[in-house]
């Protein structure tokens, strides 16, 4: 058994140069043991120079130098050794790194996309706020990192801010900047940083100001701000107050649109729209690609709900394109509806995938995801107010009543909703095509256009 020490968390360099011995050696990666002990006191802005491959041994794929860098400031305490194991694999498997379905290169890139991903959030969410020292005025920002990122962004801090005396504060070390030289010191405390300064109420005036829900840009990029960093932002004390207000607005556009004659139905149900562009009200949003919203006129006397995007309306933007929506045209076709003049929409407006290999499979949503995107399918019935609104399938049903329906106990009779409109329960499209027997399939499909044709009648 070998036991390396390796200076500090993120030391790539060590471990490469232990790991070259390693491997010349032949050691199984099973008999090493990494261990990690004191680093060094001073950081050396810039990129290490390039190191040879491994003498005598194989030529290594730049793609493993580049995940290896990143996957290394990972916290998972077995990422030295897992490196490792994927170096050893490389040697007779040179062509290991382009096979994405491999489970050890998934668990790494995946280390190293959530790397990428810290490096990313540190960049756009710390925050500097400005205080006297023995040198005059410097910056401090105070920062937790998920992982070994501080060092890796030093020289990004540097160059973006290189007049500037600053300093960021993490829990595992200090980053220091005095203008010419980058140093370090051991970890601090969020007591160590200062909790604001002129500039601060400043800055909240300005941000509200130009704050506008409606802006996708603006919506965006509370979506990409986790709120395990909002405490350490200013602005993001005004956020939910400012959601809330919004939100607020947006439902007294839609009742004042309804109750006014000549109300600009059009403008609030694309303001709405809008708003949903950047909806974080469940977790789903961090996976999808994009909101996908309902469609159809705002007048429409029929309004059909479906269960979530699938594969290909999370990638066009637009609901009931896919194979289920094909076989969902068809049917409405049969049964004498006009696509053109029903309102599609779905109870939960972001896709919910189990990654397979590079495919992407549909998942249920759970109560807590439905329940969250309820807020957007009252806002739509609001507006659009149908006659008859047609539930496709169970999680439409739940949406729609807030609470489980069976739908072959329910299926073939107008029911009501509990604000009072008609509903009518039926299967989604997508169950008749895992469907697999030809017949049953045949009869079933029947048995669809005949509810669509009922429902459409009793509207």
């Amino acid at each position: 058994m070998r036991v390396i020490t390796l200076g500090a968390e993120d030391d790539f360099d060590g471990w490469r140069d232990a790991v070259r011995g390693l491997v010349l050696d032949h050691v199984p990666p099973e008999l090493v043991v990494w261990q990690v002990g004191d680093g060094p006191g001073e950081l050396f802005v810039g990129t290490a120079p390039a190191q040879p491959p491994i003498a005598g041994a194989f030529s290594v794929p730049r793609p493993f130098i580049d995940l290896a860098r990143n996957a290394i400031l990972h916290s998972d305490r077995e990422r030295f050794a897992l490196l490792h194991a994927l170096l050893a694999r490389l040697r007779d498997q040179p062509k290991l790194m382009d096979d994405q379905a491999d489970p050890l290169v998934r668990k790494l890139e995946g280390f190293a996309k959530a790397v990428r991903r810290d490096i990313h959030k540190m960049r756009a969410f710390v925050r500097f706020r400005e205080m006297q020292d023995d040198g005059g005025t410097r910056y401090v920002a105070w920062f937790e990192p998920e992982f070994h990122i501080a060092r890796a962004n030093a020289a990004f801090f540097v160059n973006r801010f290189a007049t500037m005396r600053w300093s960021i504060l993490t829990p595992d070390i200090t980053i220091h900047w005095d203008g010419k030289r980058l140093t370090e010191g051991p970890g601090a405390t969020k007591a160590d940083a200062p909790h604001g300064d002129p500039v601060e109420a400043v800055w909240k005036t300005y941000y509200a100001s130009i704050f506008n829900p409606a802006r996708v840009k603006v919506r965006a990029m509370l979506k990409e701000m986790p709120r395990k960093y909002w405490k350490n932002m200013p602005e993001t004390a005004l956020v939910p107050g400012l959601i809330a207000s919004a939100q607020a607005r947006e439902s007294e556009m839609v009742a004042t649109a309804k109750a006014k004659p000549g109300g600009n139905i059009e403008a609030a149900w694309a303001a709405l729209r809008e708003e949903a562009m950047g909806c974080t009200r469940c977790h789903l949003y961090k996976h999808a690609t994009q909101t996908v919203f309902g469609e159809g006129p705002v007048d429409a006397e029929i309004m059909f709900v479906g269960e979530q995007p699938g594969d290909q309306e999370d990638l066009s933007g637009h609901p009931f394109v896919g194979p289920a929506g094909q076989m969902f045209d068809r049917a409405l076709a049969e049964a004498g509806v006009d696509r053109a003049r029903v309102y599609v929409t779905n109870a939960v407006k972001h896709f919910k995938y189990e990654l397979r290999g590079k495919r992407r499979i549909h998942a249920k949503p759970d109560a807590g995801e439905i329940t969250a995107c309820r807020w957007w399918i009252d806002q739509e019935l609001a507006l659009v107010k149908p006659k008859m609104t047609v539930a496709l399938g169970a999680t439409a049903a739940r949406s729609l009543f807030g609470k489980t329906m069976t739908i072959s106990h329910e299926r073939g009779r107008v029911l009501e909703l509990p604000d009072g409109g008609a509903a009518w329960i039926t299967v989604h499209p997508s169950y008749l095509l895992r469907l697999p027997d030809e017949a049953a399939r045949r009869e079933e499909y029947a048995k669809f256009v005949a509810d669509l044709r009922a429902a459409a009648a009793a509207a």
